[in-house]
């Protein structure tokens, strides 16, 4: 199991003084959690969405972070692939240079993006996306891998050239896809690459996606092999607060995740700006809920059949409170199928110290049992 964390620089209140502040907080916490034993740091990328996420260039985050960094991982998860937002000749060029910089250390996710409010931005329509984003996903690792790279492309036209560096990785890094679907599990299966995925509610969920993922990867076609490095790796993004104080953990944690979904809501489906209002555990449990429900409702109004659905407002058991709570948590996890936790405590309005704590006591407890193989489920 590899323990990460992983970052949206989301934040509420949106002045240039308290956006610079959470970068060098976001950097303070990676450092710990460096020092503690932590595996990863993984960056999304994400454009024009206020207080959902403001992590629009990973790029240069983590090429900070791998300069002040010996030892942690470096994670894009993911970046975006539409070519006018980032030209698959220029990825290959950033992602081998940080590679060969860090020594080695770069994990490396594909993805789309998820909203038309980003996909608009660089003149596109969302829709029209998945084949464009196939089509560089194939693209990268060759252009990472060969001597001489030419593509006469439906989207991507290159013309016989050297591109360089390579990177430090033999033949690259490993690579991964962001999957928010059953079919993007599919697809990240078929495809030979780590999957990362959201897991919201636990371990069911996490063994629901498993499953999906795992028969696909056993029956892929080395055929639609993804670049040169077969992986077969799910990583689950799940949102953690643990304090000494394991209500004040389920009270903060609550409020985090309340803010989180309903910025997500706001970009994605229009819904009001959120609230970062300081309501007790109960009464942000009960807003997830209803919030829920009202999606369930929505999506029942207009006859969208789907696969399960992502359930970000439920709550796992132990997904807030103390370490022993943790450990239970990351124990079913791992027992659920998932090679790695993506830690998310950068929720709205989660205050520095409690993160930092959280950072702690993870480090200094829930790592140490968990890999001495301590504590029960």
């Amino acid at each position: 199991m590899k323990f990460s964390i992983i970052y949206e620089a989301q934040m509420v209140d949106t002045s240039r003084e308290n956006e610079a502040r959470v970068f060098h907080e976001i950097v303070e916490q990676a450092l710990l959690a460096e020092r503690l034993g932590f595996d990863t740091v993984w960056a999304v990328e994400h454009t024009a969405l206020t207080q959902y996420a403001h992590m629009s260039a990973p790029e240069t985050f983590l090429a900070y972070l791998a300069g002040r960094t010996t030892r942690l991982g470096i994670g894009h998860g993911v970046v975006c692939l539409p070519p006018a937002m980032n030209h698959p000749v220029k990825v290959a060029e950033r992602i081998a240079t940080l590679d060969i910089l860090s020594k080695g250390r770069v994990h490396f996710g594909m993805g789309k993006g998820g909203t038309q409010q980003e996909a608009g931005t660089f003149g596109y329509e969302l829709a029209d996306l998945p084949p464009m984003i196939t089509e560089s996903m194939y693209l990268i690792p060759r252009i990472m891998t060969e001597e001489v790279v030419s593509h006469d492309g439906t989207y991507v036209k290159i013309p016989p050239r050297e591109i360089h560096p390579k990177p430090w990785q033999t033949p690259h890094p490993p690579i991964y896809m962001a999957c928010t679907k059953d079919d993007a599990l599919l697809t990240a299966g078929e495809r030979g690459i780590g999957a990362l995925v959201l897991a919201f509610s636990g371990p069911a969920e996490v063994a629901r996606k498993s499953a999906v993922y795992r028969e696909a990867y056993a029956g892929r076609d080395p055929a639609r092999q993804v670049g040169f490095r077969p992986i077969e790796h799910l990583a689950a993004l799940c949102p953690t607060i643990v304090l000494e104080d394991r209500e004040r953990a389920r009270r903060v944690g609550l409020r985090g995740q309340r803010f989180f979904v309903e910025s997500l809501a706001h970009w994605y489906q229009g819904g009001p700006r959120p609230s970062a209002e300081d309501l007790s555990a109960d009464e942000n449990a009960a807003a997830l809920a209803e919030r829920k429900a009202n999606v369930v409702a929505y999506i029942s109004e207009e006859r969208i059949e789907s696969s399960p659905r992502e359930t970000i407002h439920d709550v796992a058991d132990d997904a807030y409170g103390d370490p022993q709570d943790c450990l239970r948590h990351v124990r079913r996890l791992a027992e659920a199928g998932a090679d790695e936790i993506l830690f998310l405590f950068q929720m709205g309005g989660i205050a520095h110290a409690d993160i930092m704590e959280t950072i702690r006591l993870i480090g200094e407890h829930v790592i140490p049992a968990y890999r001495a193989g301590q504590g029960s489920a």
